[in-house]
């Protein structure tokens, strides 16, 4: 088995979960290949016990890897979708942050639940991903214009709300005066739309969360979609620009643009162990049942 591993470093536990992986790797001895800035960071703790390859972007992970690893929170793992994109590589989170819905590989369980990916003991949960497109696109996006978790458009340079116009299949919905507004995958509800007041949706569910931030109107509520749906924003403000962010990448466009937003055409495979199944994560992390009256 080919796997590929990026991660970010944390003092307090990285040595430990990489103590633990390379055990895992001795027993069933696949070929491995660090991200190269992640890679050098191992070496400079001495960490690793020999040399490995390295890759540093999208085009080196050719179709002969079978796995990638990504150490960190979930927000090293959206960070890891961007390496794997539309290559369907099943992607697995070995959680060294705080919450974790998306690595759910706790380090205390990385030589319980690892080997089960040699031993063929795992599902692929599919996660389908959200694309923006509009005029004047800057070079920056290219290849990376996607979210695995949401799509918000927000505020810049200011305190004063912006108008948020969409439309849906070309029909008009609603104008938000908010601090923006978020567009989320099943994925992405527990993440910013969650914290926002949207609902949670299961990964399978074929719908889109509209979530609008601190809207002015209280009766501005989120919105479930279909996926399919064709989705236009238009941003007025007093400033000239306003932000949209894709997960963690941030961009800056002129207010009046016409955003087109709808369902990518890949999307992201997760490795699911039967121990860490979305419902036991989501029961866990928001720690339903620990009312004794449960």
């Amino acid at each position: 088995m080919k796997i590929a591993i990026y991660g970010q470093y944390y003092k307090d536990n990285t040595a430990e979960i990489i103590e633990k992986l390379l055990n895992v790797f001795e027993t069933y001895n696949p070929e491995v290949a660090f991200e190269s800035n992640f890679y050098n960071v191992l070496n400079e703790h001495n960490l690793l016990n020999k040399p490995f390859n390295t890759f540093t972007n999208h085009e080196e992970l050719n179709e002969g890897f079978e796995l990638f690893i990504s150490i960190g929170g979930d927000g090293t793992m959206l960070r890891a979708a961007t390496f794997v994109r539309d290559k369907n590589i099943p992607i697995v989170g070995i959680n060294a942050g705080r919450l974790g819905f998306l690595a759910t590989v706790q380090q205390e369980n990385i030589e319980l639940l690892l080997p089960l990916i040699f031993e063929n003991k795992f599902k692929i949960s599919k996660r389908s991903l959200i694309t923006l497109d509009y005029d004047g696109k800057t070079k920056e996006l290219d290849g990376l214009d996607y979210a695995l978790n949401e799509i918000t458009v927000s505020r810049k340079d200011t305190t004063s709300m912006i108008t948020i116009e969409i439309r849906l299949n070309g029909d008009y919905l609603n104008s938000y005066w908010a601090d923006g507004l978020i567009i989320s995958t099943p994925t992405g509800t527990t993440g910013y739309s969650l914290s926002c007041g949207g609902p949670i949706l299961i990964p399978e569910v074929t719908s889109f969360v509209i979530t609008p931030i601190a809207p002015h109107n209280l009766n501005a509520r989120p919105l479930v979609i279909p996926d399919d749906t064709d989705i236009e924003l238009r941003v007025s403000s007093r400033e000239e620009q306003h932000l949209i962010s894709l997960d963690s990448r941030i961009i800056t466009v002129n207010v009046e643009t016409v955003l087109r937003i709808k369902k990518a055409p890949f999307k992201i495979n997760l490795v699911e162990f039967p121990q860490e199944k979305f419902l036991v994560t989501l029961r866990k992390k928001l720690l339903w049942g620990e009312d004794k009256r449960n």
